[in-house]
């Protein structure tokens, strides 16, 4: 899908990163390496998800007898991470069953229901995994070897660091998570990236679209396109600024918009948040409770976890009530409007039109 990148709208150009899941998979090949082919080099590519193959030193390697180790220092670009110049390492060891995944230093361990990682796994998610076993089994068939290998994720001070993130409040306990869908940092840049929305409906108006989508994420946007037949040029890459978009269609308007996410930003939305980032916007859960009518949704840790407890009632009505919301920013001249909740699978789990 082509379309305008927030680093390419003015100003000077913002130098994108890698994710912590990106790194670990390097770290991952450049250990296998080690272990199977004897000697460890001193750079690795990988192919991320969406076909980029970016370059990594390697640091820290060490070959033991079954095991070898090797770390990858996390560059996030210009993008104001906390976990920007990390080393994430990698032990890889001989085991048998499959790939397993363990928690070294500094990574932390699930410890509460509402994550796409079950309790007790370590916090390395999905798509990382994901990478790690495909890099598993690709080294695994160009040296010939059993691919029964078990995975440690360290990352020194990982524990300390933990601490400016959601992590603790989220009950990933002692340390960061392994994180990433795209591989990719994309540097974040609130004027930059509102303004390549604006970009977007403009590209759109002009084109003689009536019906636009603004999606918080990849996997909304790929359910919402195909829900609507949308061509590439009518998705907006929102973000966390439904705020934003709205601002700018009051000014240049559509005929209609949809607006999709998953249960998590929507929820906010519906409870009047219009920026849905986790550090400016959180979840009222008593609402959340009020709506479902269920008092232990009140206890839940994550709209996803209050969802699994209430069910499609609970998701029916956060949709609902985001697009009342999301018609009240618009005040005096309102489009056709909808919003559509998708889950981690990317199914939909709530629609509501107003």
């Amino acid at each position: 899908m082509t379309r305008i990148s927030p680093t390419q709208i003015g100003g000077p150009q913002l130098r994108r990163g890698w994710t912590t899941g990106a790194c670990a998979t390097a770290a991952t090949k450049a250990a296998l390496i080690g272990l199977w082919g004897g000697a460890f080099p001193s750079m690795v590519s990988i192919t991320l998800p969406k076909g980029e193959t970016p370059e990594f030193p390697v640091i820290g390697v060490v070959l033991g007898d079954g095991w070898a180790e090797a770390g990858i220092v996390k560059d996030a670009g210009d993008d104001p991470d906390v976990t920007h110049g990390v080393t994430v390492i990698v032990r890889v060891e001989r085991s048998t069953g499959g790939v397993v995944f363990s928690a070294g230093l500094g990574v932390g361990t699930v410890t509460r229901a509402g994550l796409p990682i079950g309790v007790g796994e370590p916090a390395i998610n999905p798509v990382p995994r994901a990478m790690m076993d495909e890099m598993v089994a690709e080294m695994a068939s160009e040296y010939g070897q059993n691919p029964d290998i078990e995975i440690t994720v360290s990352i020194p001070n990982g524990a300390e660091i933990t601490l400016k993130t959601w992590n603790p409040r989220l009950g990933i306990k002692g340390g960061l998570s392994i994180l990433g869908t795209t591989g990719i940092v994309r540097p974040f840049s609130c004027a930059a990236w509102i303004a390549s929305i604006h970009r977007g409906i403009d590209v759109a108006r002009a084109d003689g679209q009536t019906h636009m989508a603004g999606c918080t994420g990849n996997t909304s946007e790929k359910i919402v396109q195909a829900l609507y037949g949308l061509p590439d040029h009518a998705m907006l890459d929102m973000g966390d600024f439904v705020g934003g978009m709205v601002k700018y269609m009051r000014r240049n308007p559509v005929a209609r918009l949809t607006i999709g996410g998953g249960i998590g930003k929507m929820t906010k939305l519906a409870q009047g948040a219009v920026d849905l980032h986790s550090g400016r916007s959180q979840v009222d859960f008593d609402v959340l409770a009020d709506w479902a009518g269920i008092g232990r949704v009140a206890q839940a840790n994550t709209a996803l976890e209050a969802y699994e407890i209430a069910g499609a009632p609970l998701a029916a009505r956060v949709a609902k009530e985001a697009v009342g919301q999301a018609a009240l920013q618009f005040r005096e001249a309102v489009p056709m409007l909808d919003v559509v909740i998708i889950d981690r699978a990317g199914n939909i789990i709530g629609q509501a039109t107003k």
